[in-house]
């Protein structure tokens, strides 16, 4: 049984992180606190307690990837970087795809790098769900830190590429308010490969910011890991208990176990509640994995005449919040153009014909709020993979058609000769503002949307009442004494905005609570 008492010999990219082949196919190692996940929530709190003079301990399932691990192969990244391949999805009135990443850094390697904070009313809209007393000033000064942290500034001009700005283009035509996307991001060449991994180095993941932070203040990060129990006696837990993996086929190597004086779950709102349900801990409330919440998001692609050559400037680097208010948020969209690809209409030559426009082709997305909307997480019956189930409700459906006209009038403001709606029963192809009008106007159903989300939160929502929430309002379990969540599922309500920056600024606020109180 392997103690790990030093540091092994470096690894490129992350110079002092534990993979499998450092384990001889067991570990048992012992902390202070330990945090499963490294995702933008479990490496600041990992960052900030190992800062604080906390003996720490971080956990990831996922292995290392670094600027040459990158490749800009569509199916090839996803093998690499996503669960399931990049198929995960969930069940209900329609499947809805969610790419949930399994690396060191989690969702932050593969995100677009926006960094949203949300309005203030967000905090009222949270209150009046689960009676939380948070506000946007309390929340203010861990915003700043985790921004000085990352870099987060505005997108500048010369990396928005002719995409960005024919969005800019529109959105002013038509007098809405739109500004360019403040992302975590130093050096940006406006490559637009921000889903497959940042080849540049310029997107601040937390893999390559916080965690190497951490690993200077002293916390031992170790990878190959699969958490799939808390060790808890009555309010206390004294550690966890999973498997060693193998990078990429998944492979189980051997037995891992880890005691510590306080456990912090940030492994994402899909894994921390199976972990819990796994447990048999913290859900006295029966809302473990209840609650479920998605930004679902659609895009149309809008078709110049002139080529634009979508595949250069920053991957998002505009948006429009006008809208907000009402669930909606109007983006910029790029992705690789073998995912793309998927969305054009037609078959054979007219299906070629499509790829053959590639380069006049830009794509926009709107995201809802989805309030009314909901679903759950639970176990896929002996294994630790989430059943994921969620019902995309008709009002909801209805808010996000409205969505959809507002963005077909972006299109048309911004020069767009035609609109590709990618809705079930609509023509392939709209050549006018006035034939666009369908958008609106034909009755939608969410079986005719092809809606996904990346953004998900609340399986373990917090609440000041024991009975509404599974962890308080400094994200400590109500049932337990030592365990904390620090990822997107501890959220009363939709942040209306991307989550990271939210998850972080709670995170770092999560650790500063655990900082001062013993052990």
């Amino acid at each position: 049984m392997s103690a790990l008492g030093m540091l092994p010999t470096a690894q490129d990219p992350h110079e002092g992180v534990f993979a499998p082949a450092d384990y001889r196919g067991q570990v048992r190692a012992s902390c202070d606190v330990l945090v499963v996940g490294s995702g933008p929530g479990g490496a600041v709190v990992a960052k900030e307690l190992a800062e604080a003079g906390r003996d720490v301990i971080l956990l990831e399932e996922g292995p290392p990837m670094g600027r040459r691990d990158f490749t800009q192969e569509a199916g090839e990244a996803m093998q690499r970087l996503l669960r399931d391949g990049g198929s995960r999805a969930s069940r209900g009135n329609l499947v809805t795809p969610t790419m949930q990443a399994i690396v060191l850094g989690g969702g932050s390697v593969i995100n677009s790098a926006i960094c949203a904070r949300p309005p203030a009313w967000i905090f009222d809209k949270w209150g009046e769900r689960t009676g939380t007393t948070l506000t946007l000033d309390e929340l203010a000064p861990h915003f700043d830190r985790v921004e000085a942290q990352l870099g987060v500034a505005p997108t500048p001009d010369e990396v928005q590429g002719e995409r960005n700005q024919r969005f800019r283009q529109g959105c002013e035509a038509l007098g809405m308010s739109c500004e360019p996307t403040w992302r975590n991001v130093r050096g940006c060449r406006g490559s637009g490969e921000c889903f497959t991994g940042c080849r540049n180095g310029a997107k601040k993941s937390v893999d390559i910011s916080y965690v190497p932070a951490a690993i200077r203040a002293g916390a031992r990060v170790y990878t190959g890991i699969r958490v799939e129990t808390v060790l808890a006696h009555g309010r206390r837990a004294h550690g966890v208990r999973g498997t060693i993996v193998e990078p990429l086929t998944g492979r189980e190597l051997g037995i891992a176990q880890f005691d510590a004086k306080l456990v912090v779950l940030a492994a994402g709102c899909m894994a921390t509640p199976v972990i819990l349900k796994h447990s048999g801990i913290a859900d006295s409330s029966g809302l473990v994995g209840q609650d479920l919440r998605f930004h679902p998001g659609l895009a149309i692609m809008a078709e110049f005449a002139e080529p634009i050559d979508p595949w250069k400037g920053a991957t998002q680097g505009y948006h429009s919040l006008q809208h907000l208010k009402e669930g909606l948020k109007f983006e910029v969209l790029w992705s690789p153009p073998a995912i793309l690809a998927t969305r054009m209409p037609g078959l054979g030559t007219d299906y070629q014909d499509h790829l053959l426009r590639y380069g006049h082709i830009a794509p926009f997305d709107v995201i809802c709020a989805a309030d009314h909307s909901s679903g759950s997480v639970r176990a896929l019956p002996g294994t630790m993979s989430p059943d994921i189930r969620y019902t995309f409700d008709q009002r909801d459906v209805e808010l996000m058609q409205k969505g959809l006209g507002i963005l077909s009038d972006i299109c048309w403001a911004a020069g767009a000769e035609a609109v590709l709606p990618g809705l079930n029963g609509m023509p392939e192809i709209l050549r006018s503002r006035e034939e666009a009008e369908i958008i609106r106007k034909q009755p939608l159903r969410a079986s005719d949307t092809i809606a996904a989300s990346n953004h998900a939160f609340c399986t373990t929502r917090m609440s000041p009442d024991a009975r509404r929430g599974v962890v308080d309002e400094d994200g400590r379990c109500h049932d337990l004494d030592n365990v904390y969540v620090a990822d997107t599922g501890i959220f009363a309500a939709s942040p209306g905005v991307n989550p990271m920056l939210l998850c972080m600024a709670l995170a770092d606020r999560i650790a500063g609570k655990i900082a001062t109180r013993p052990l």
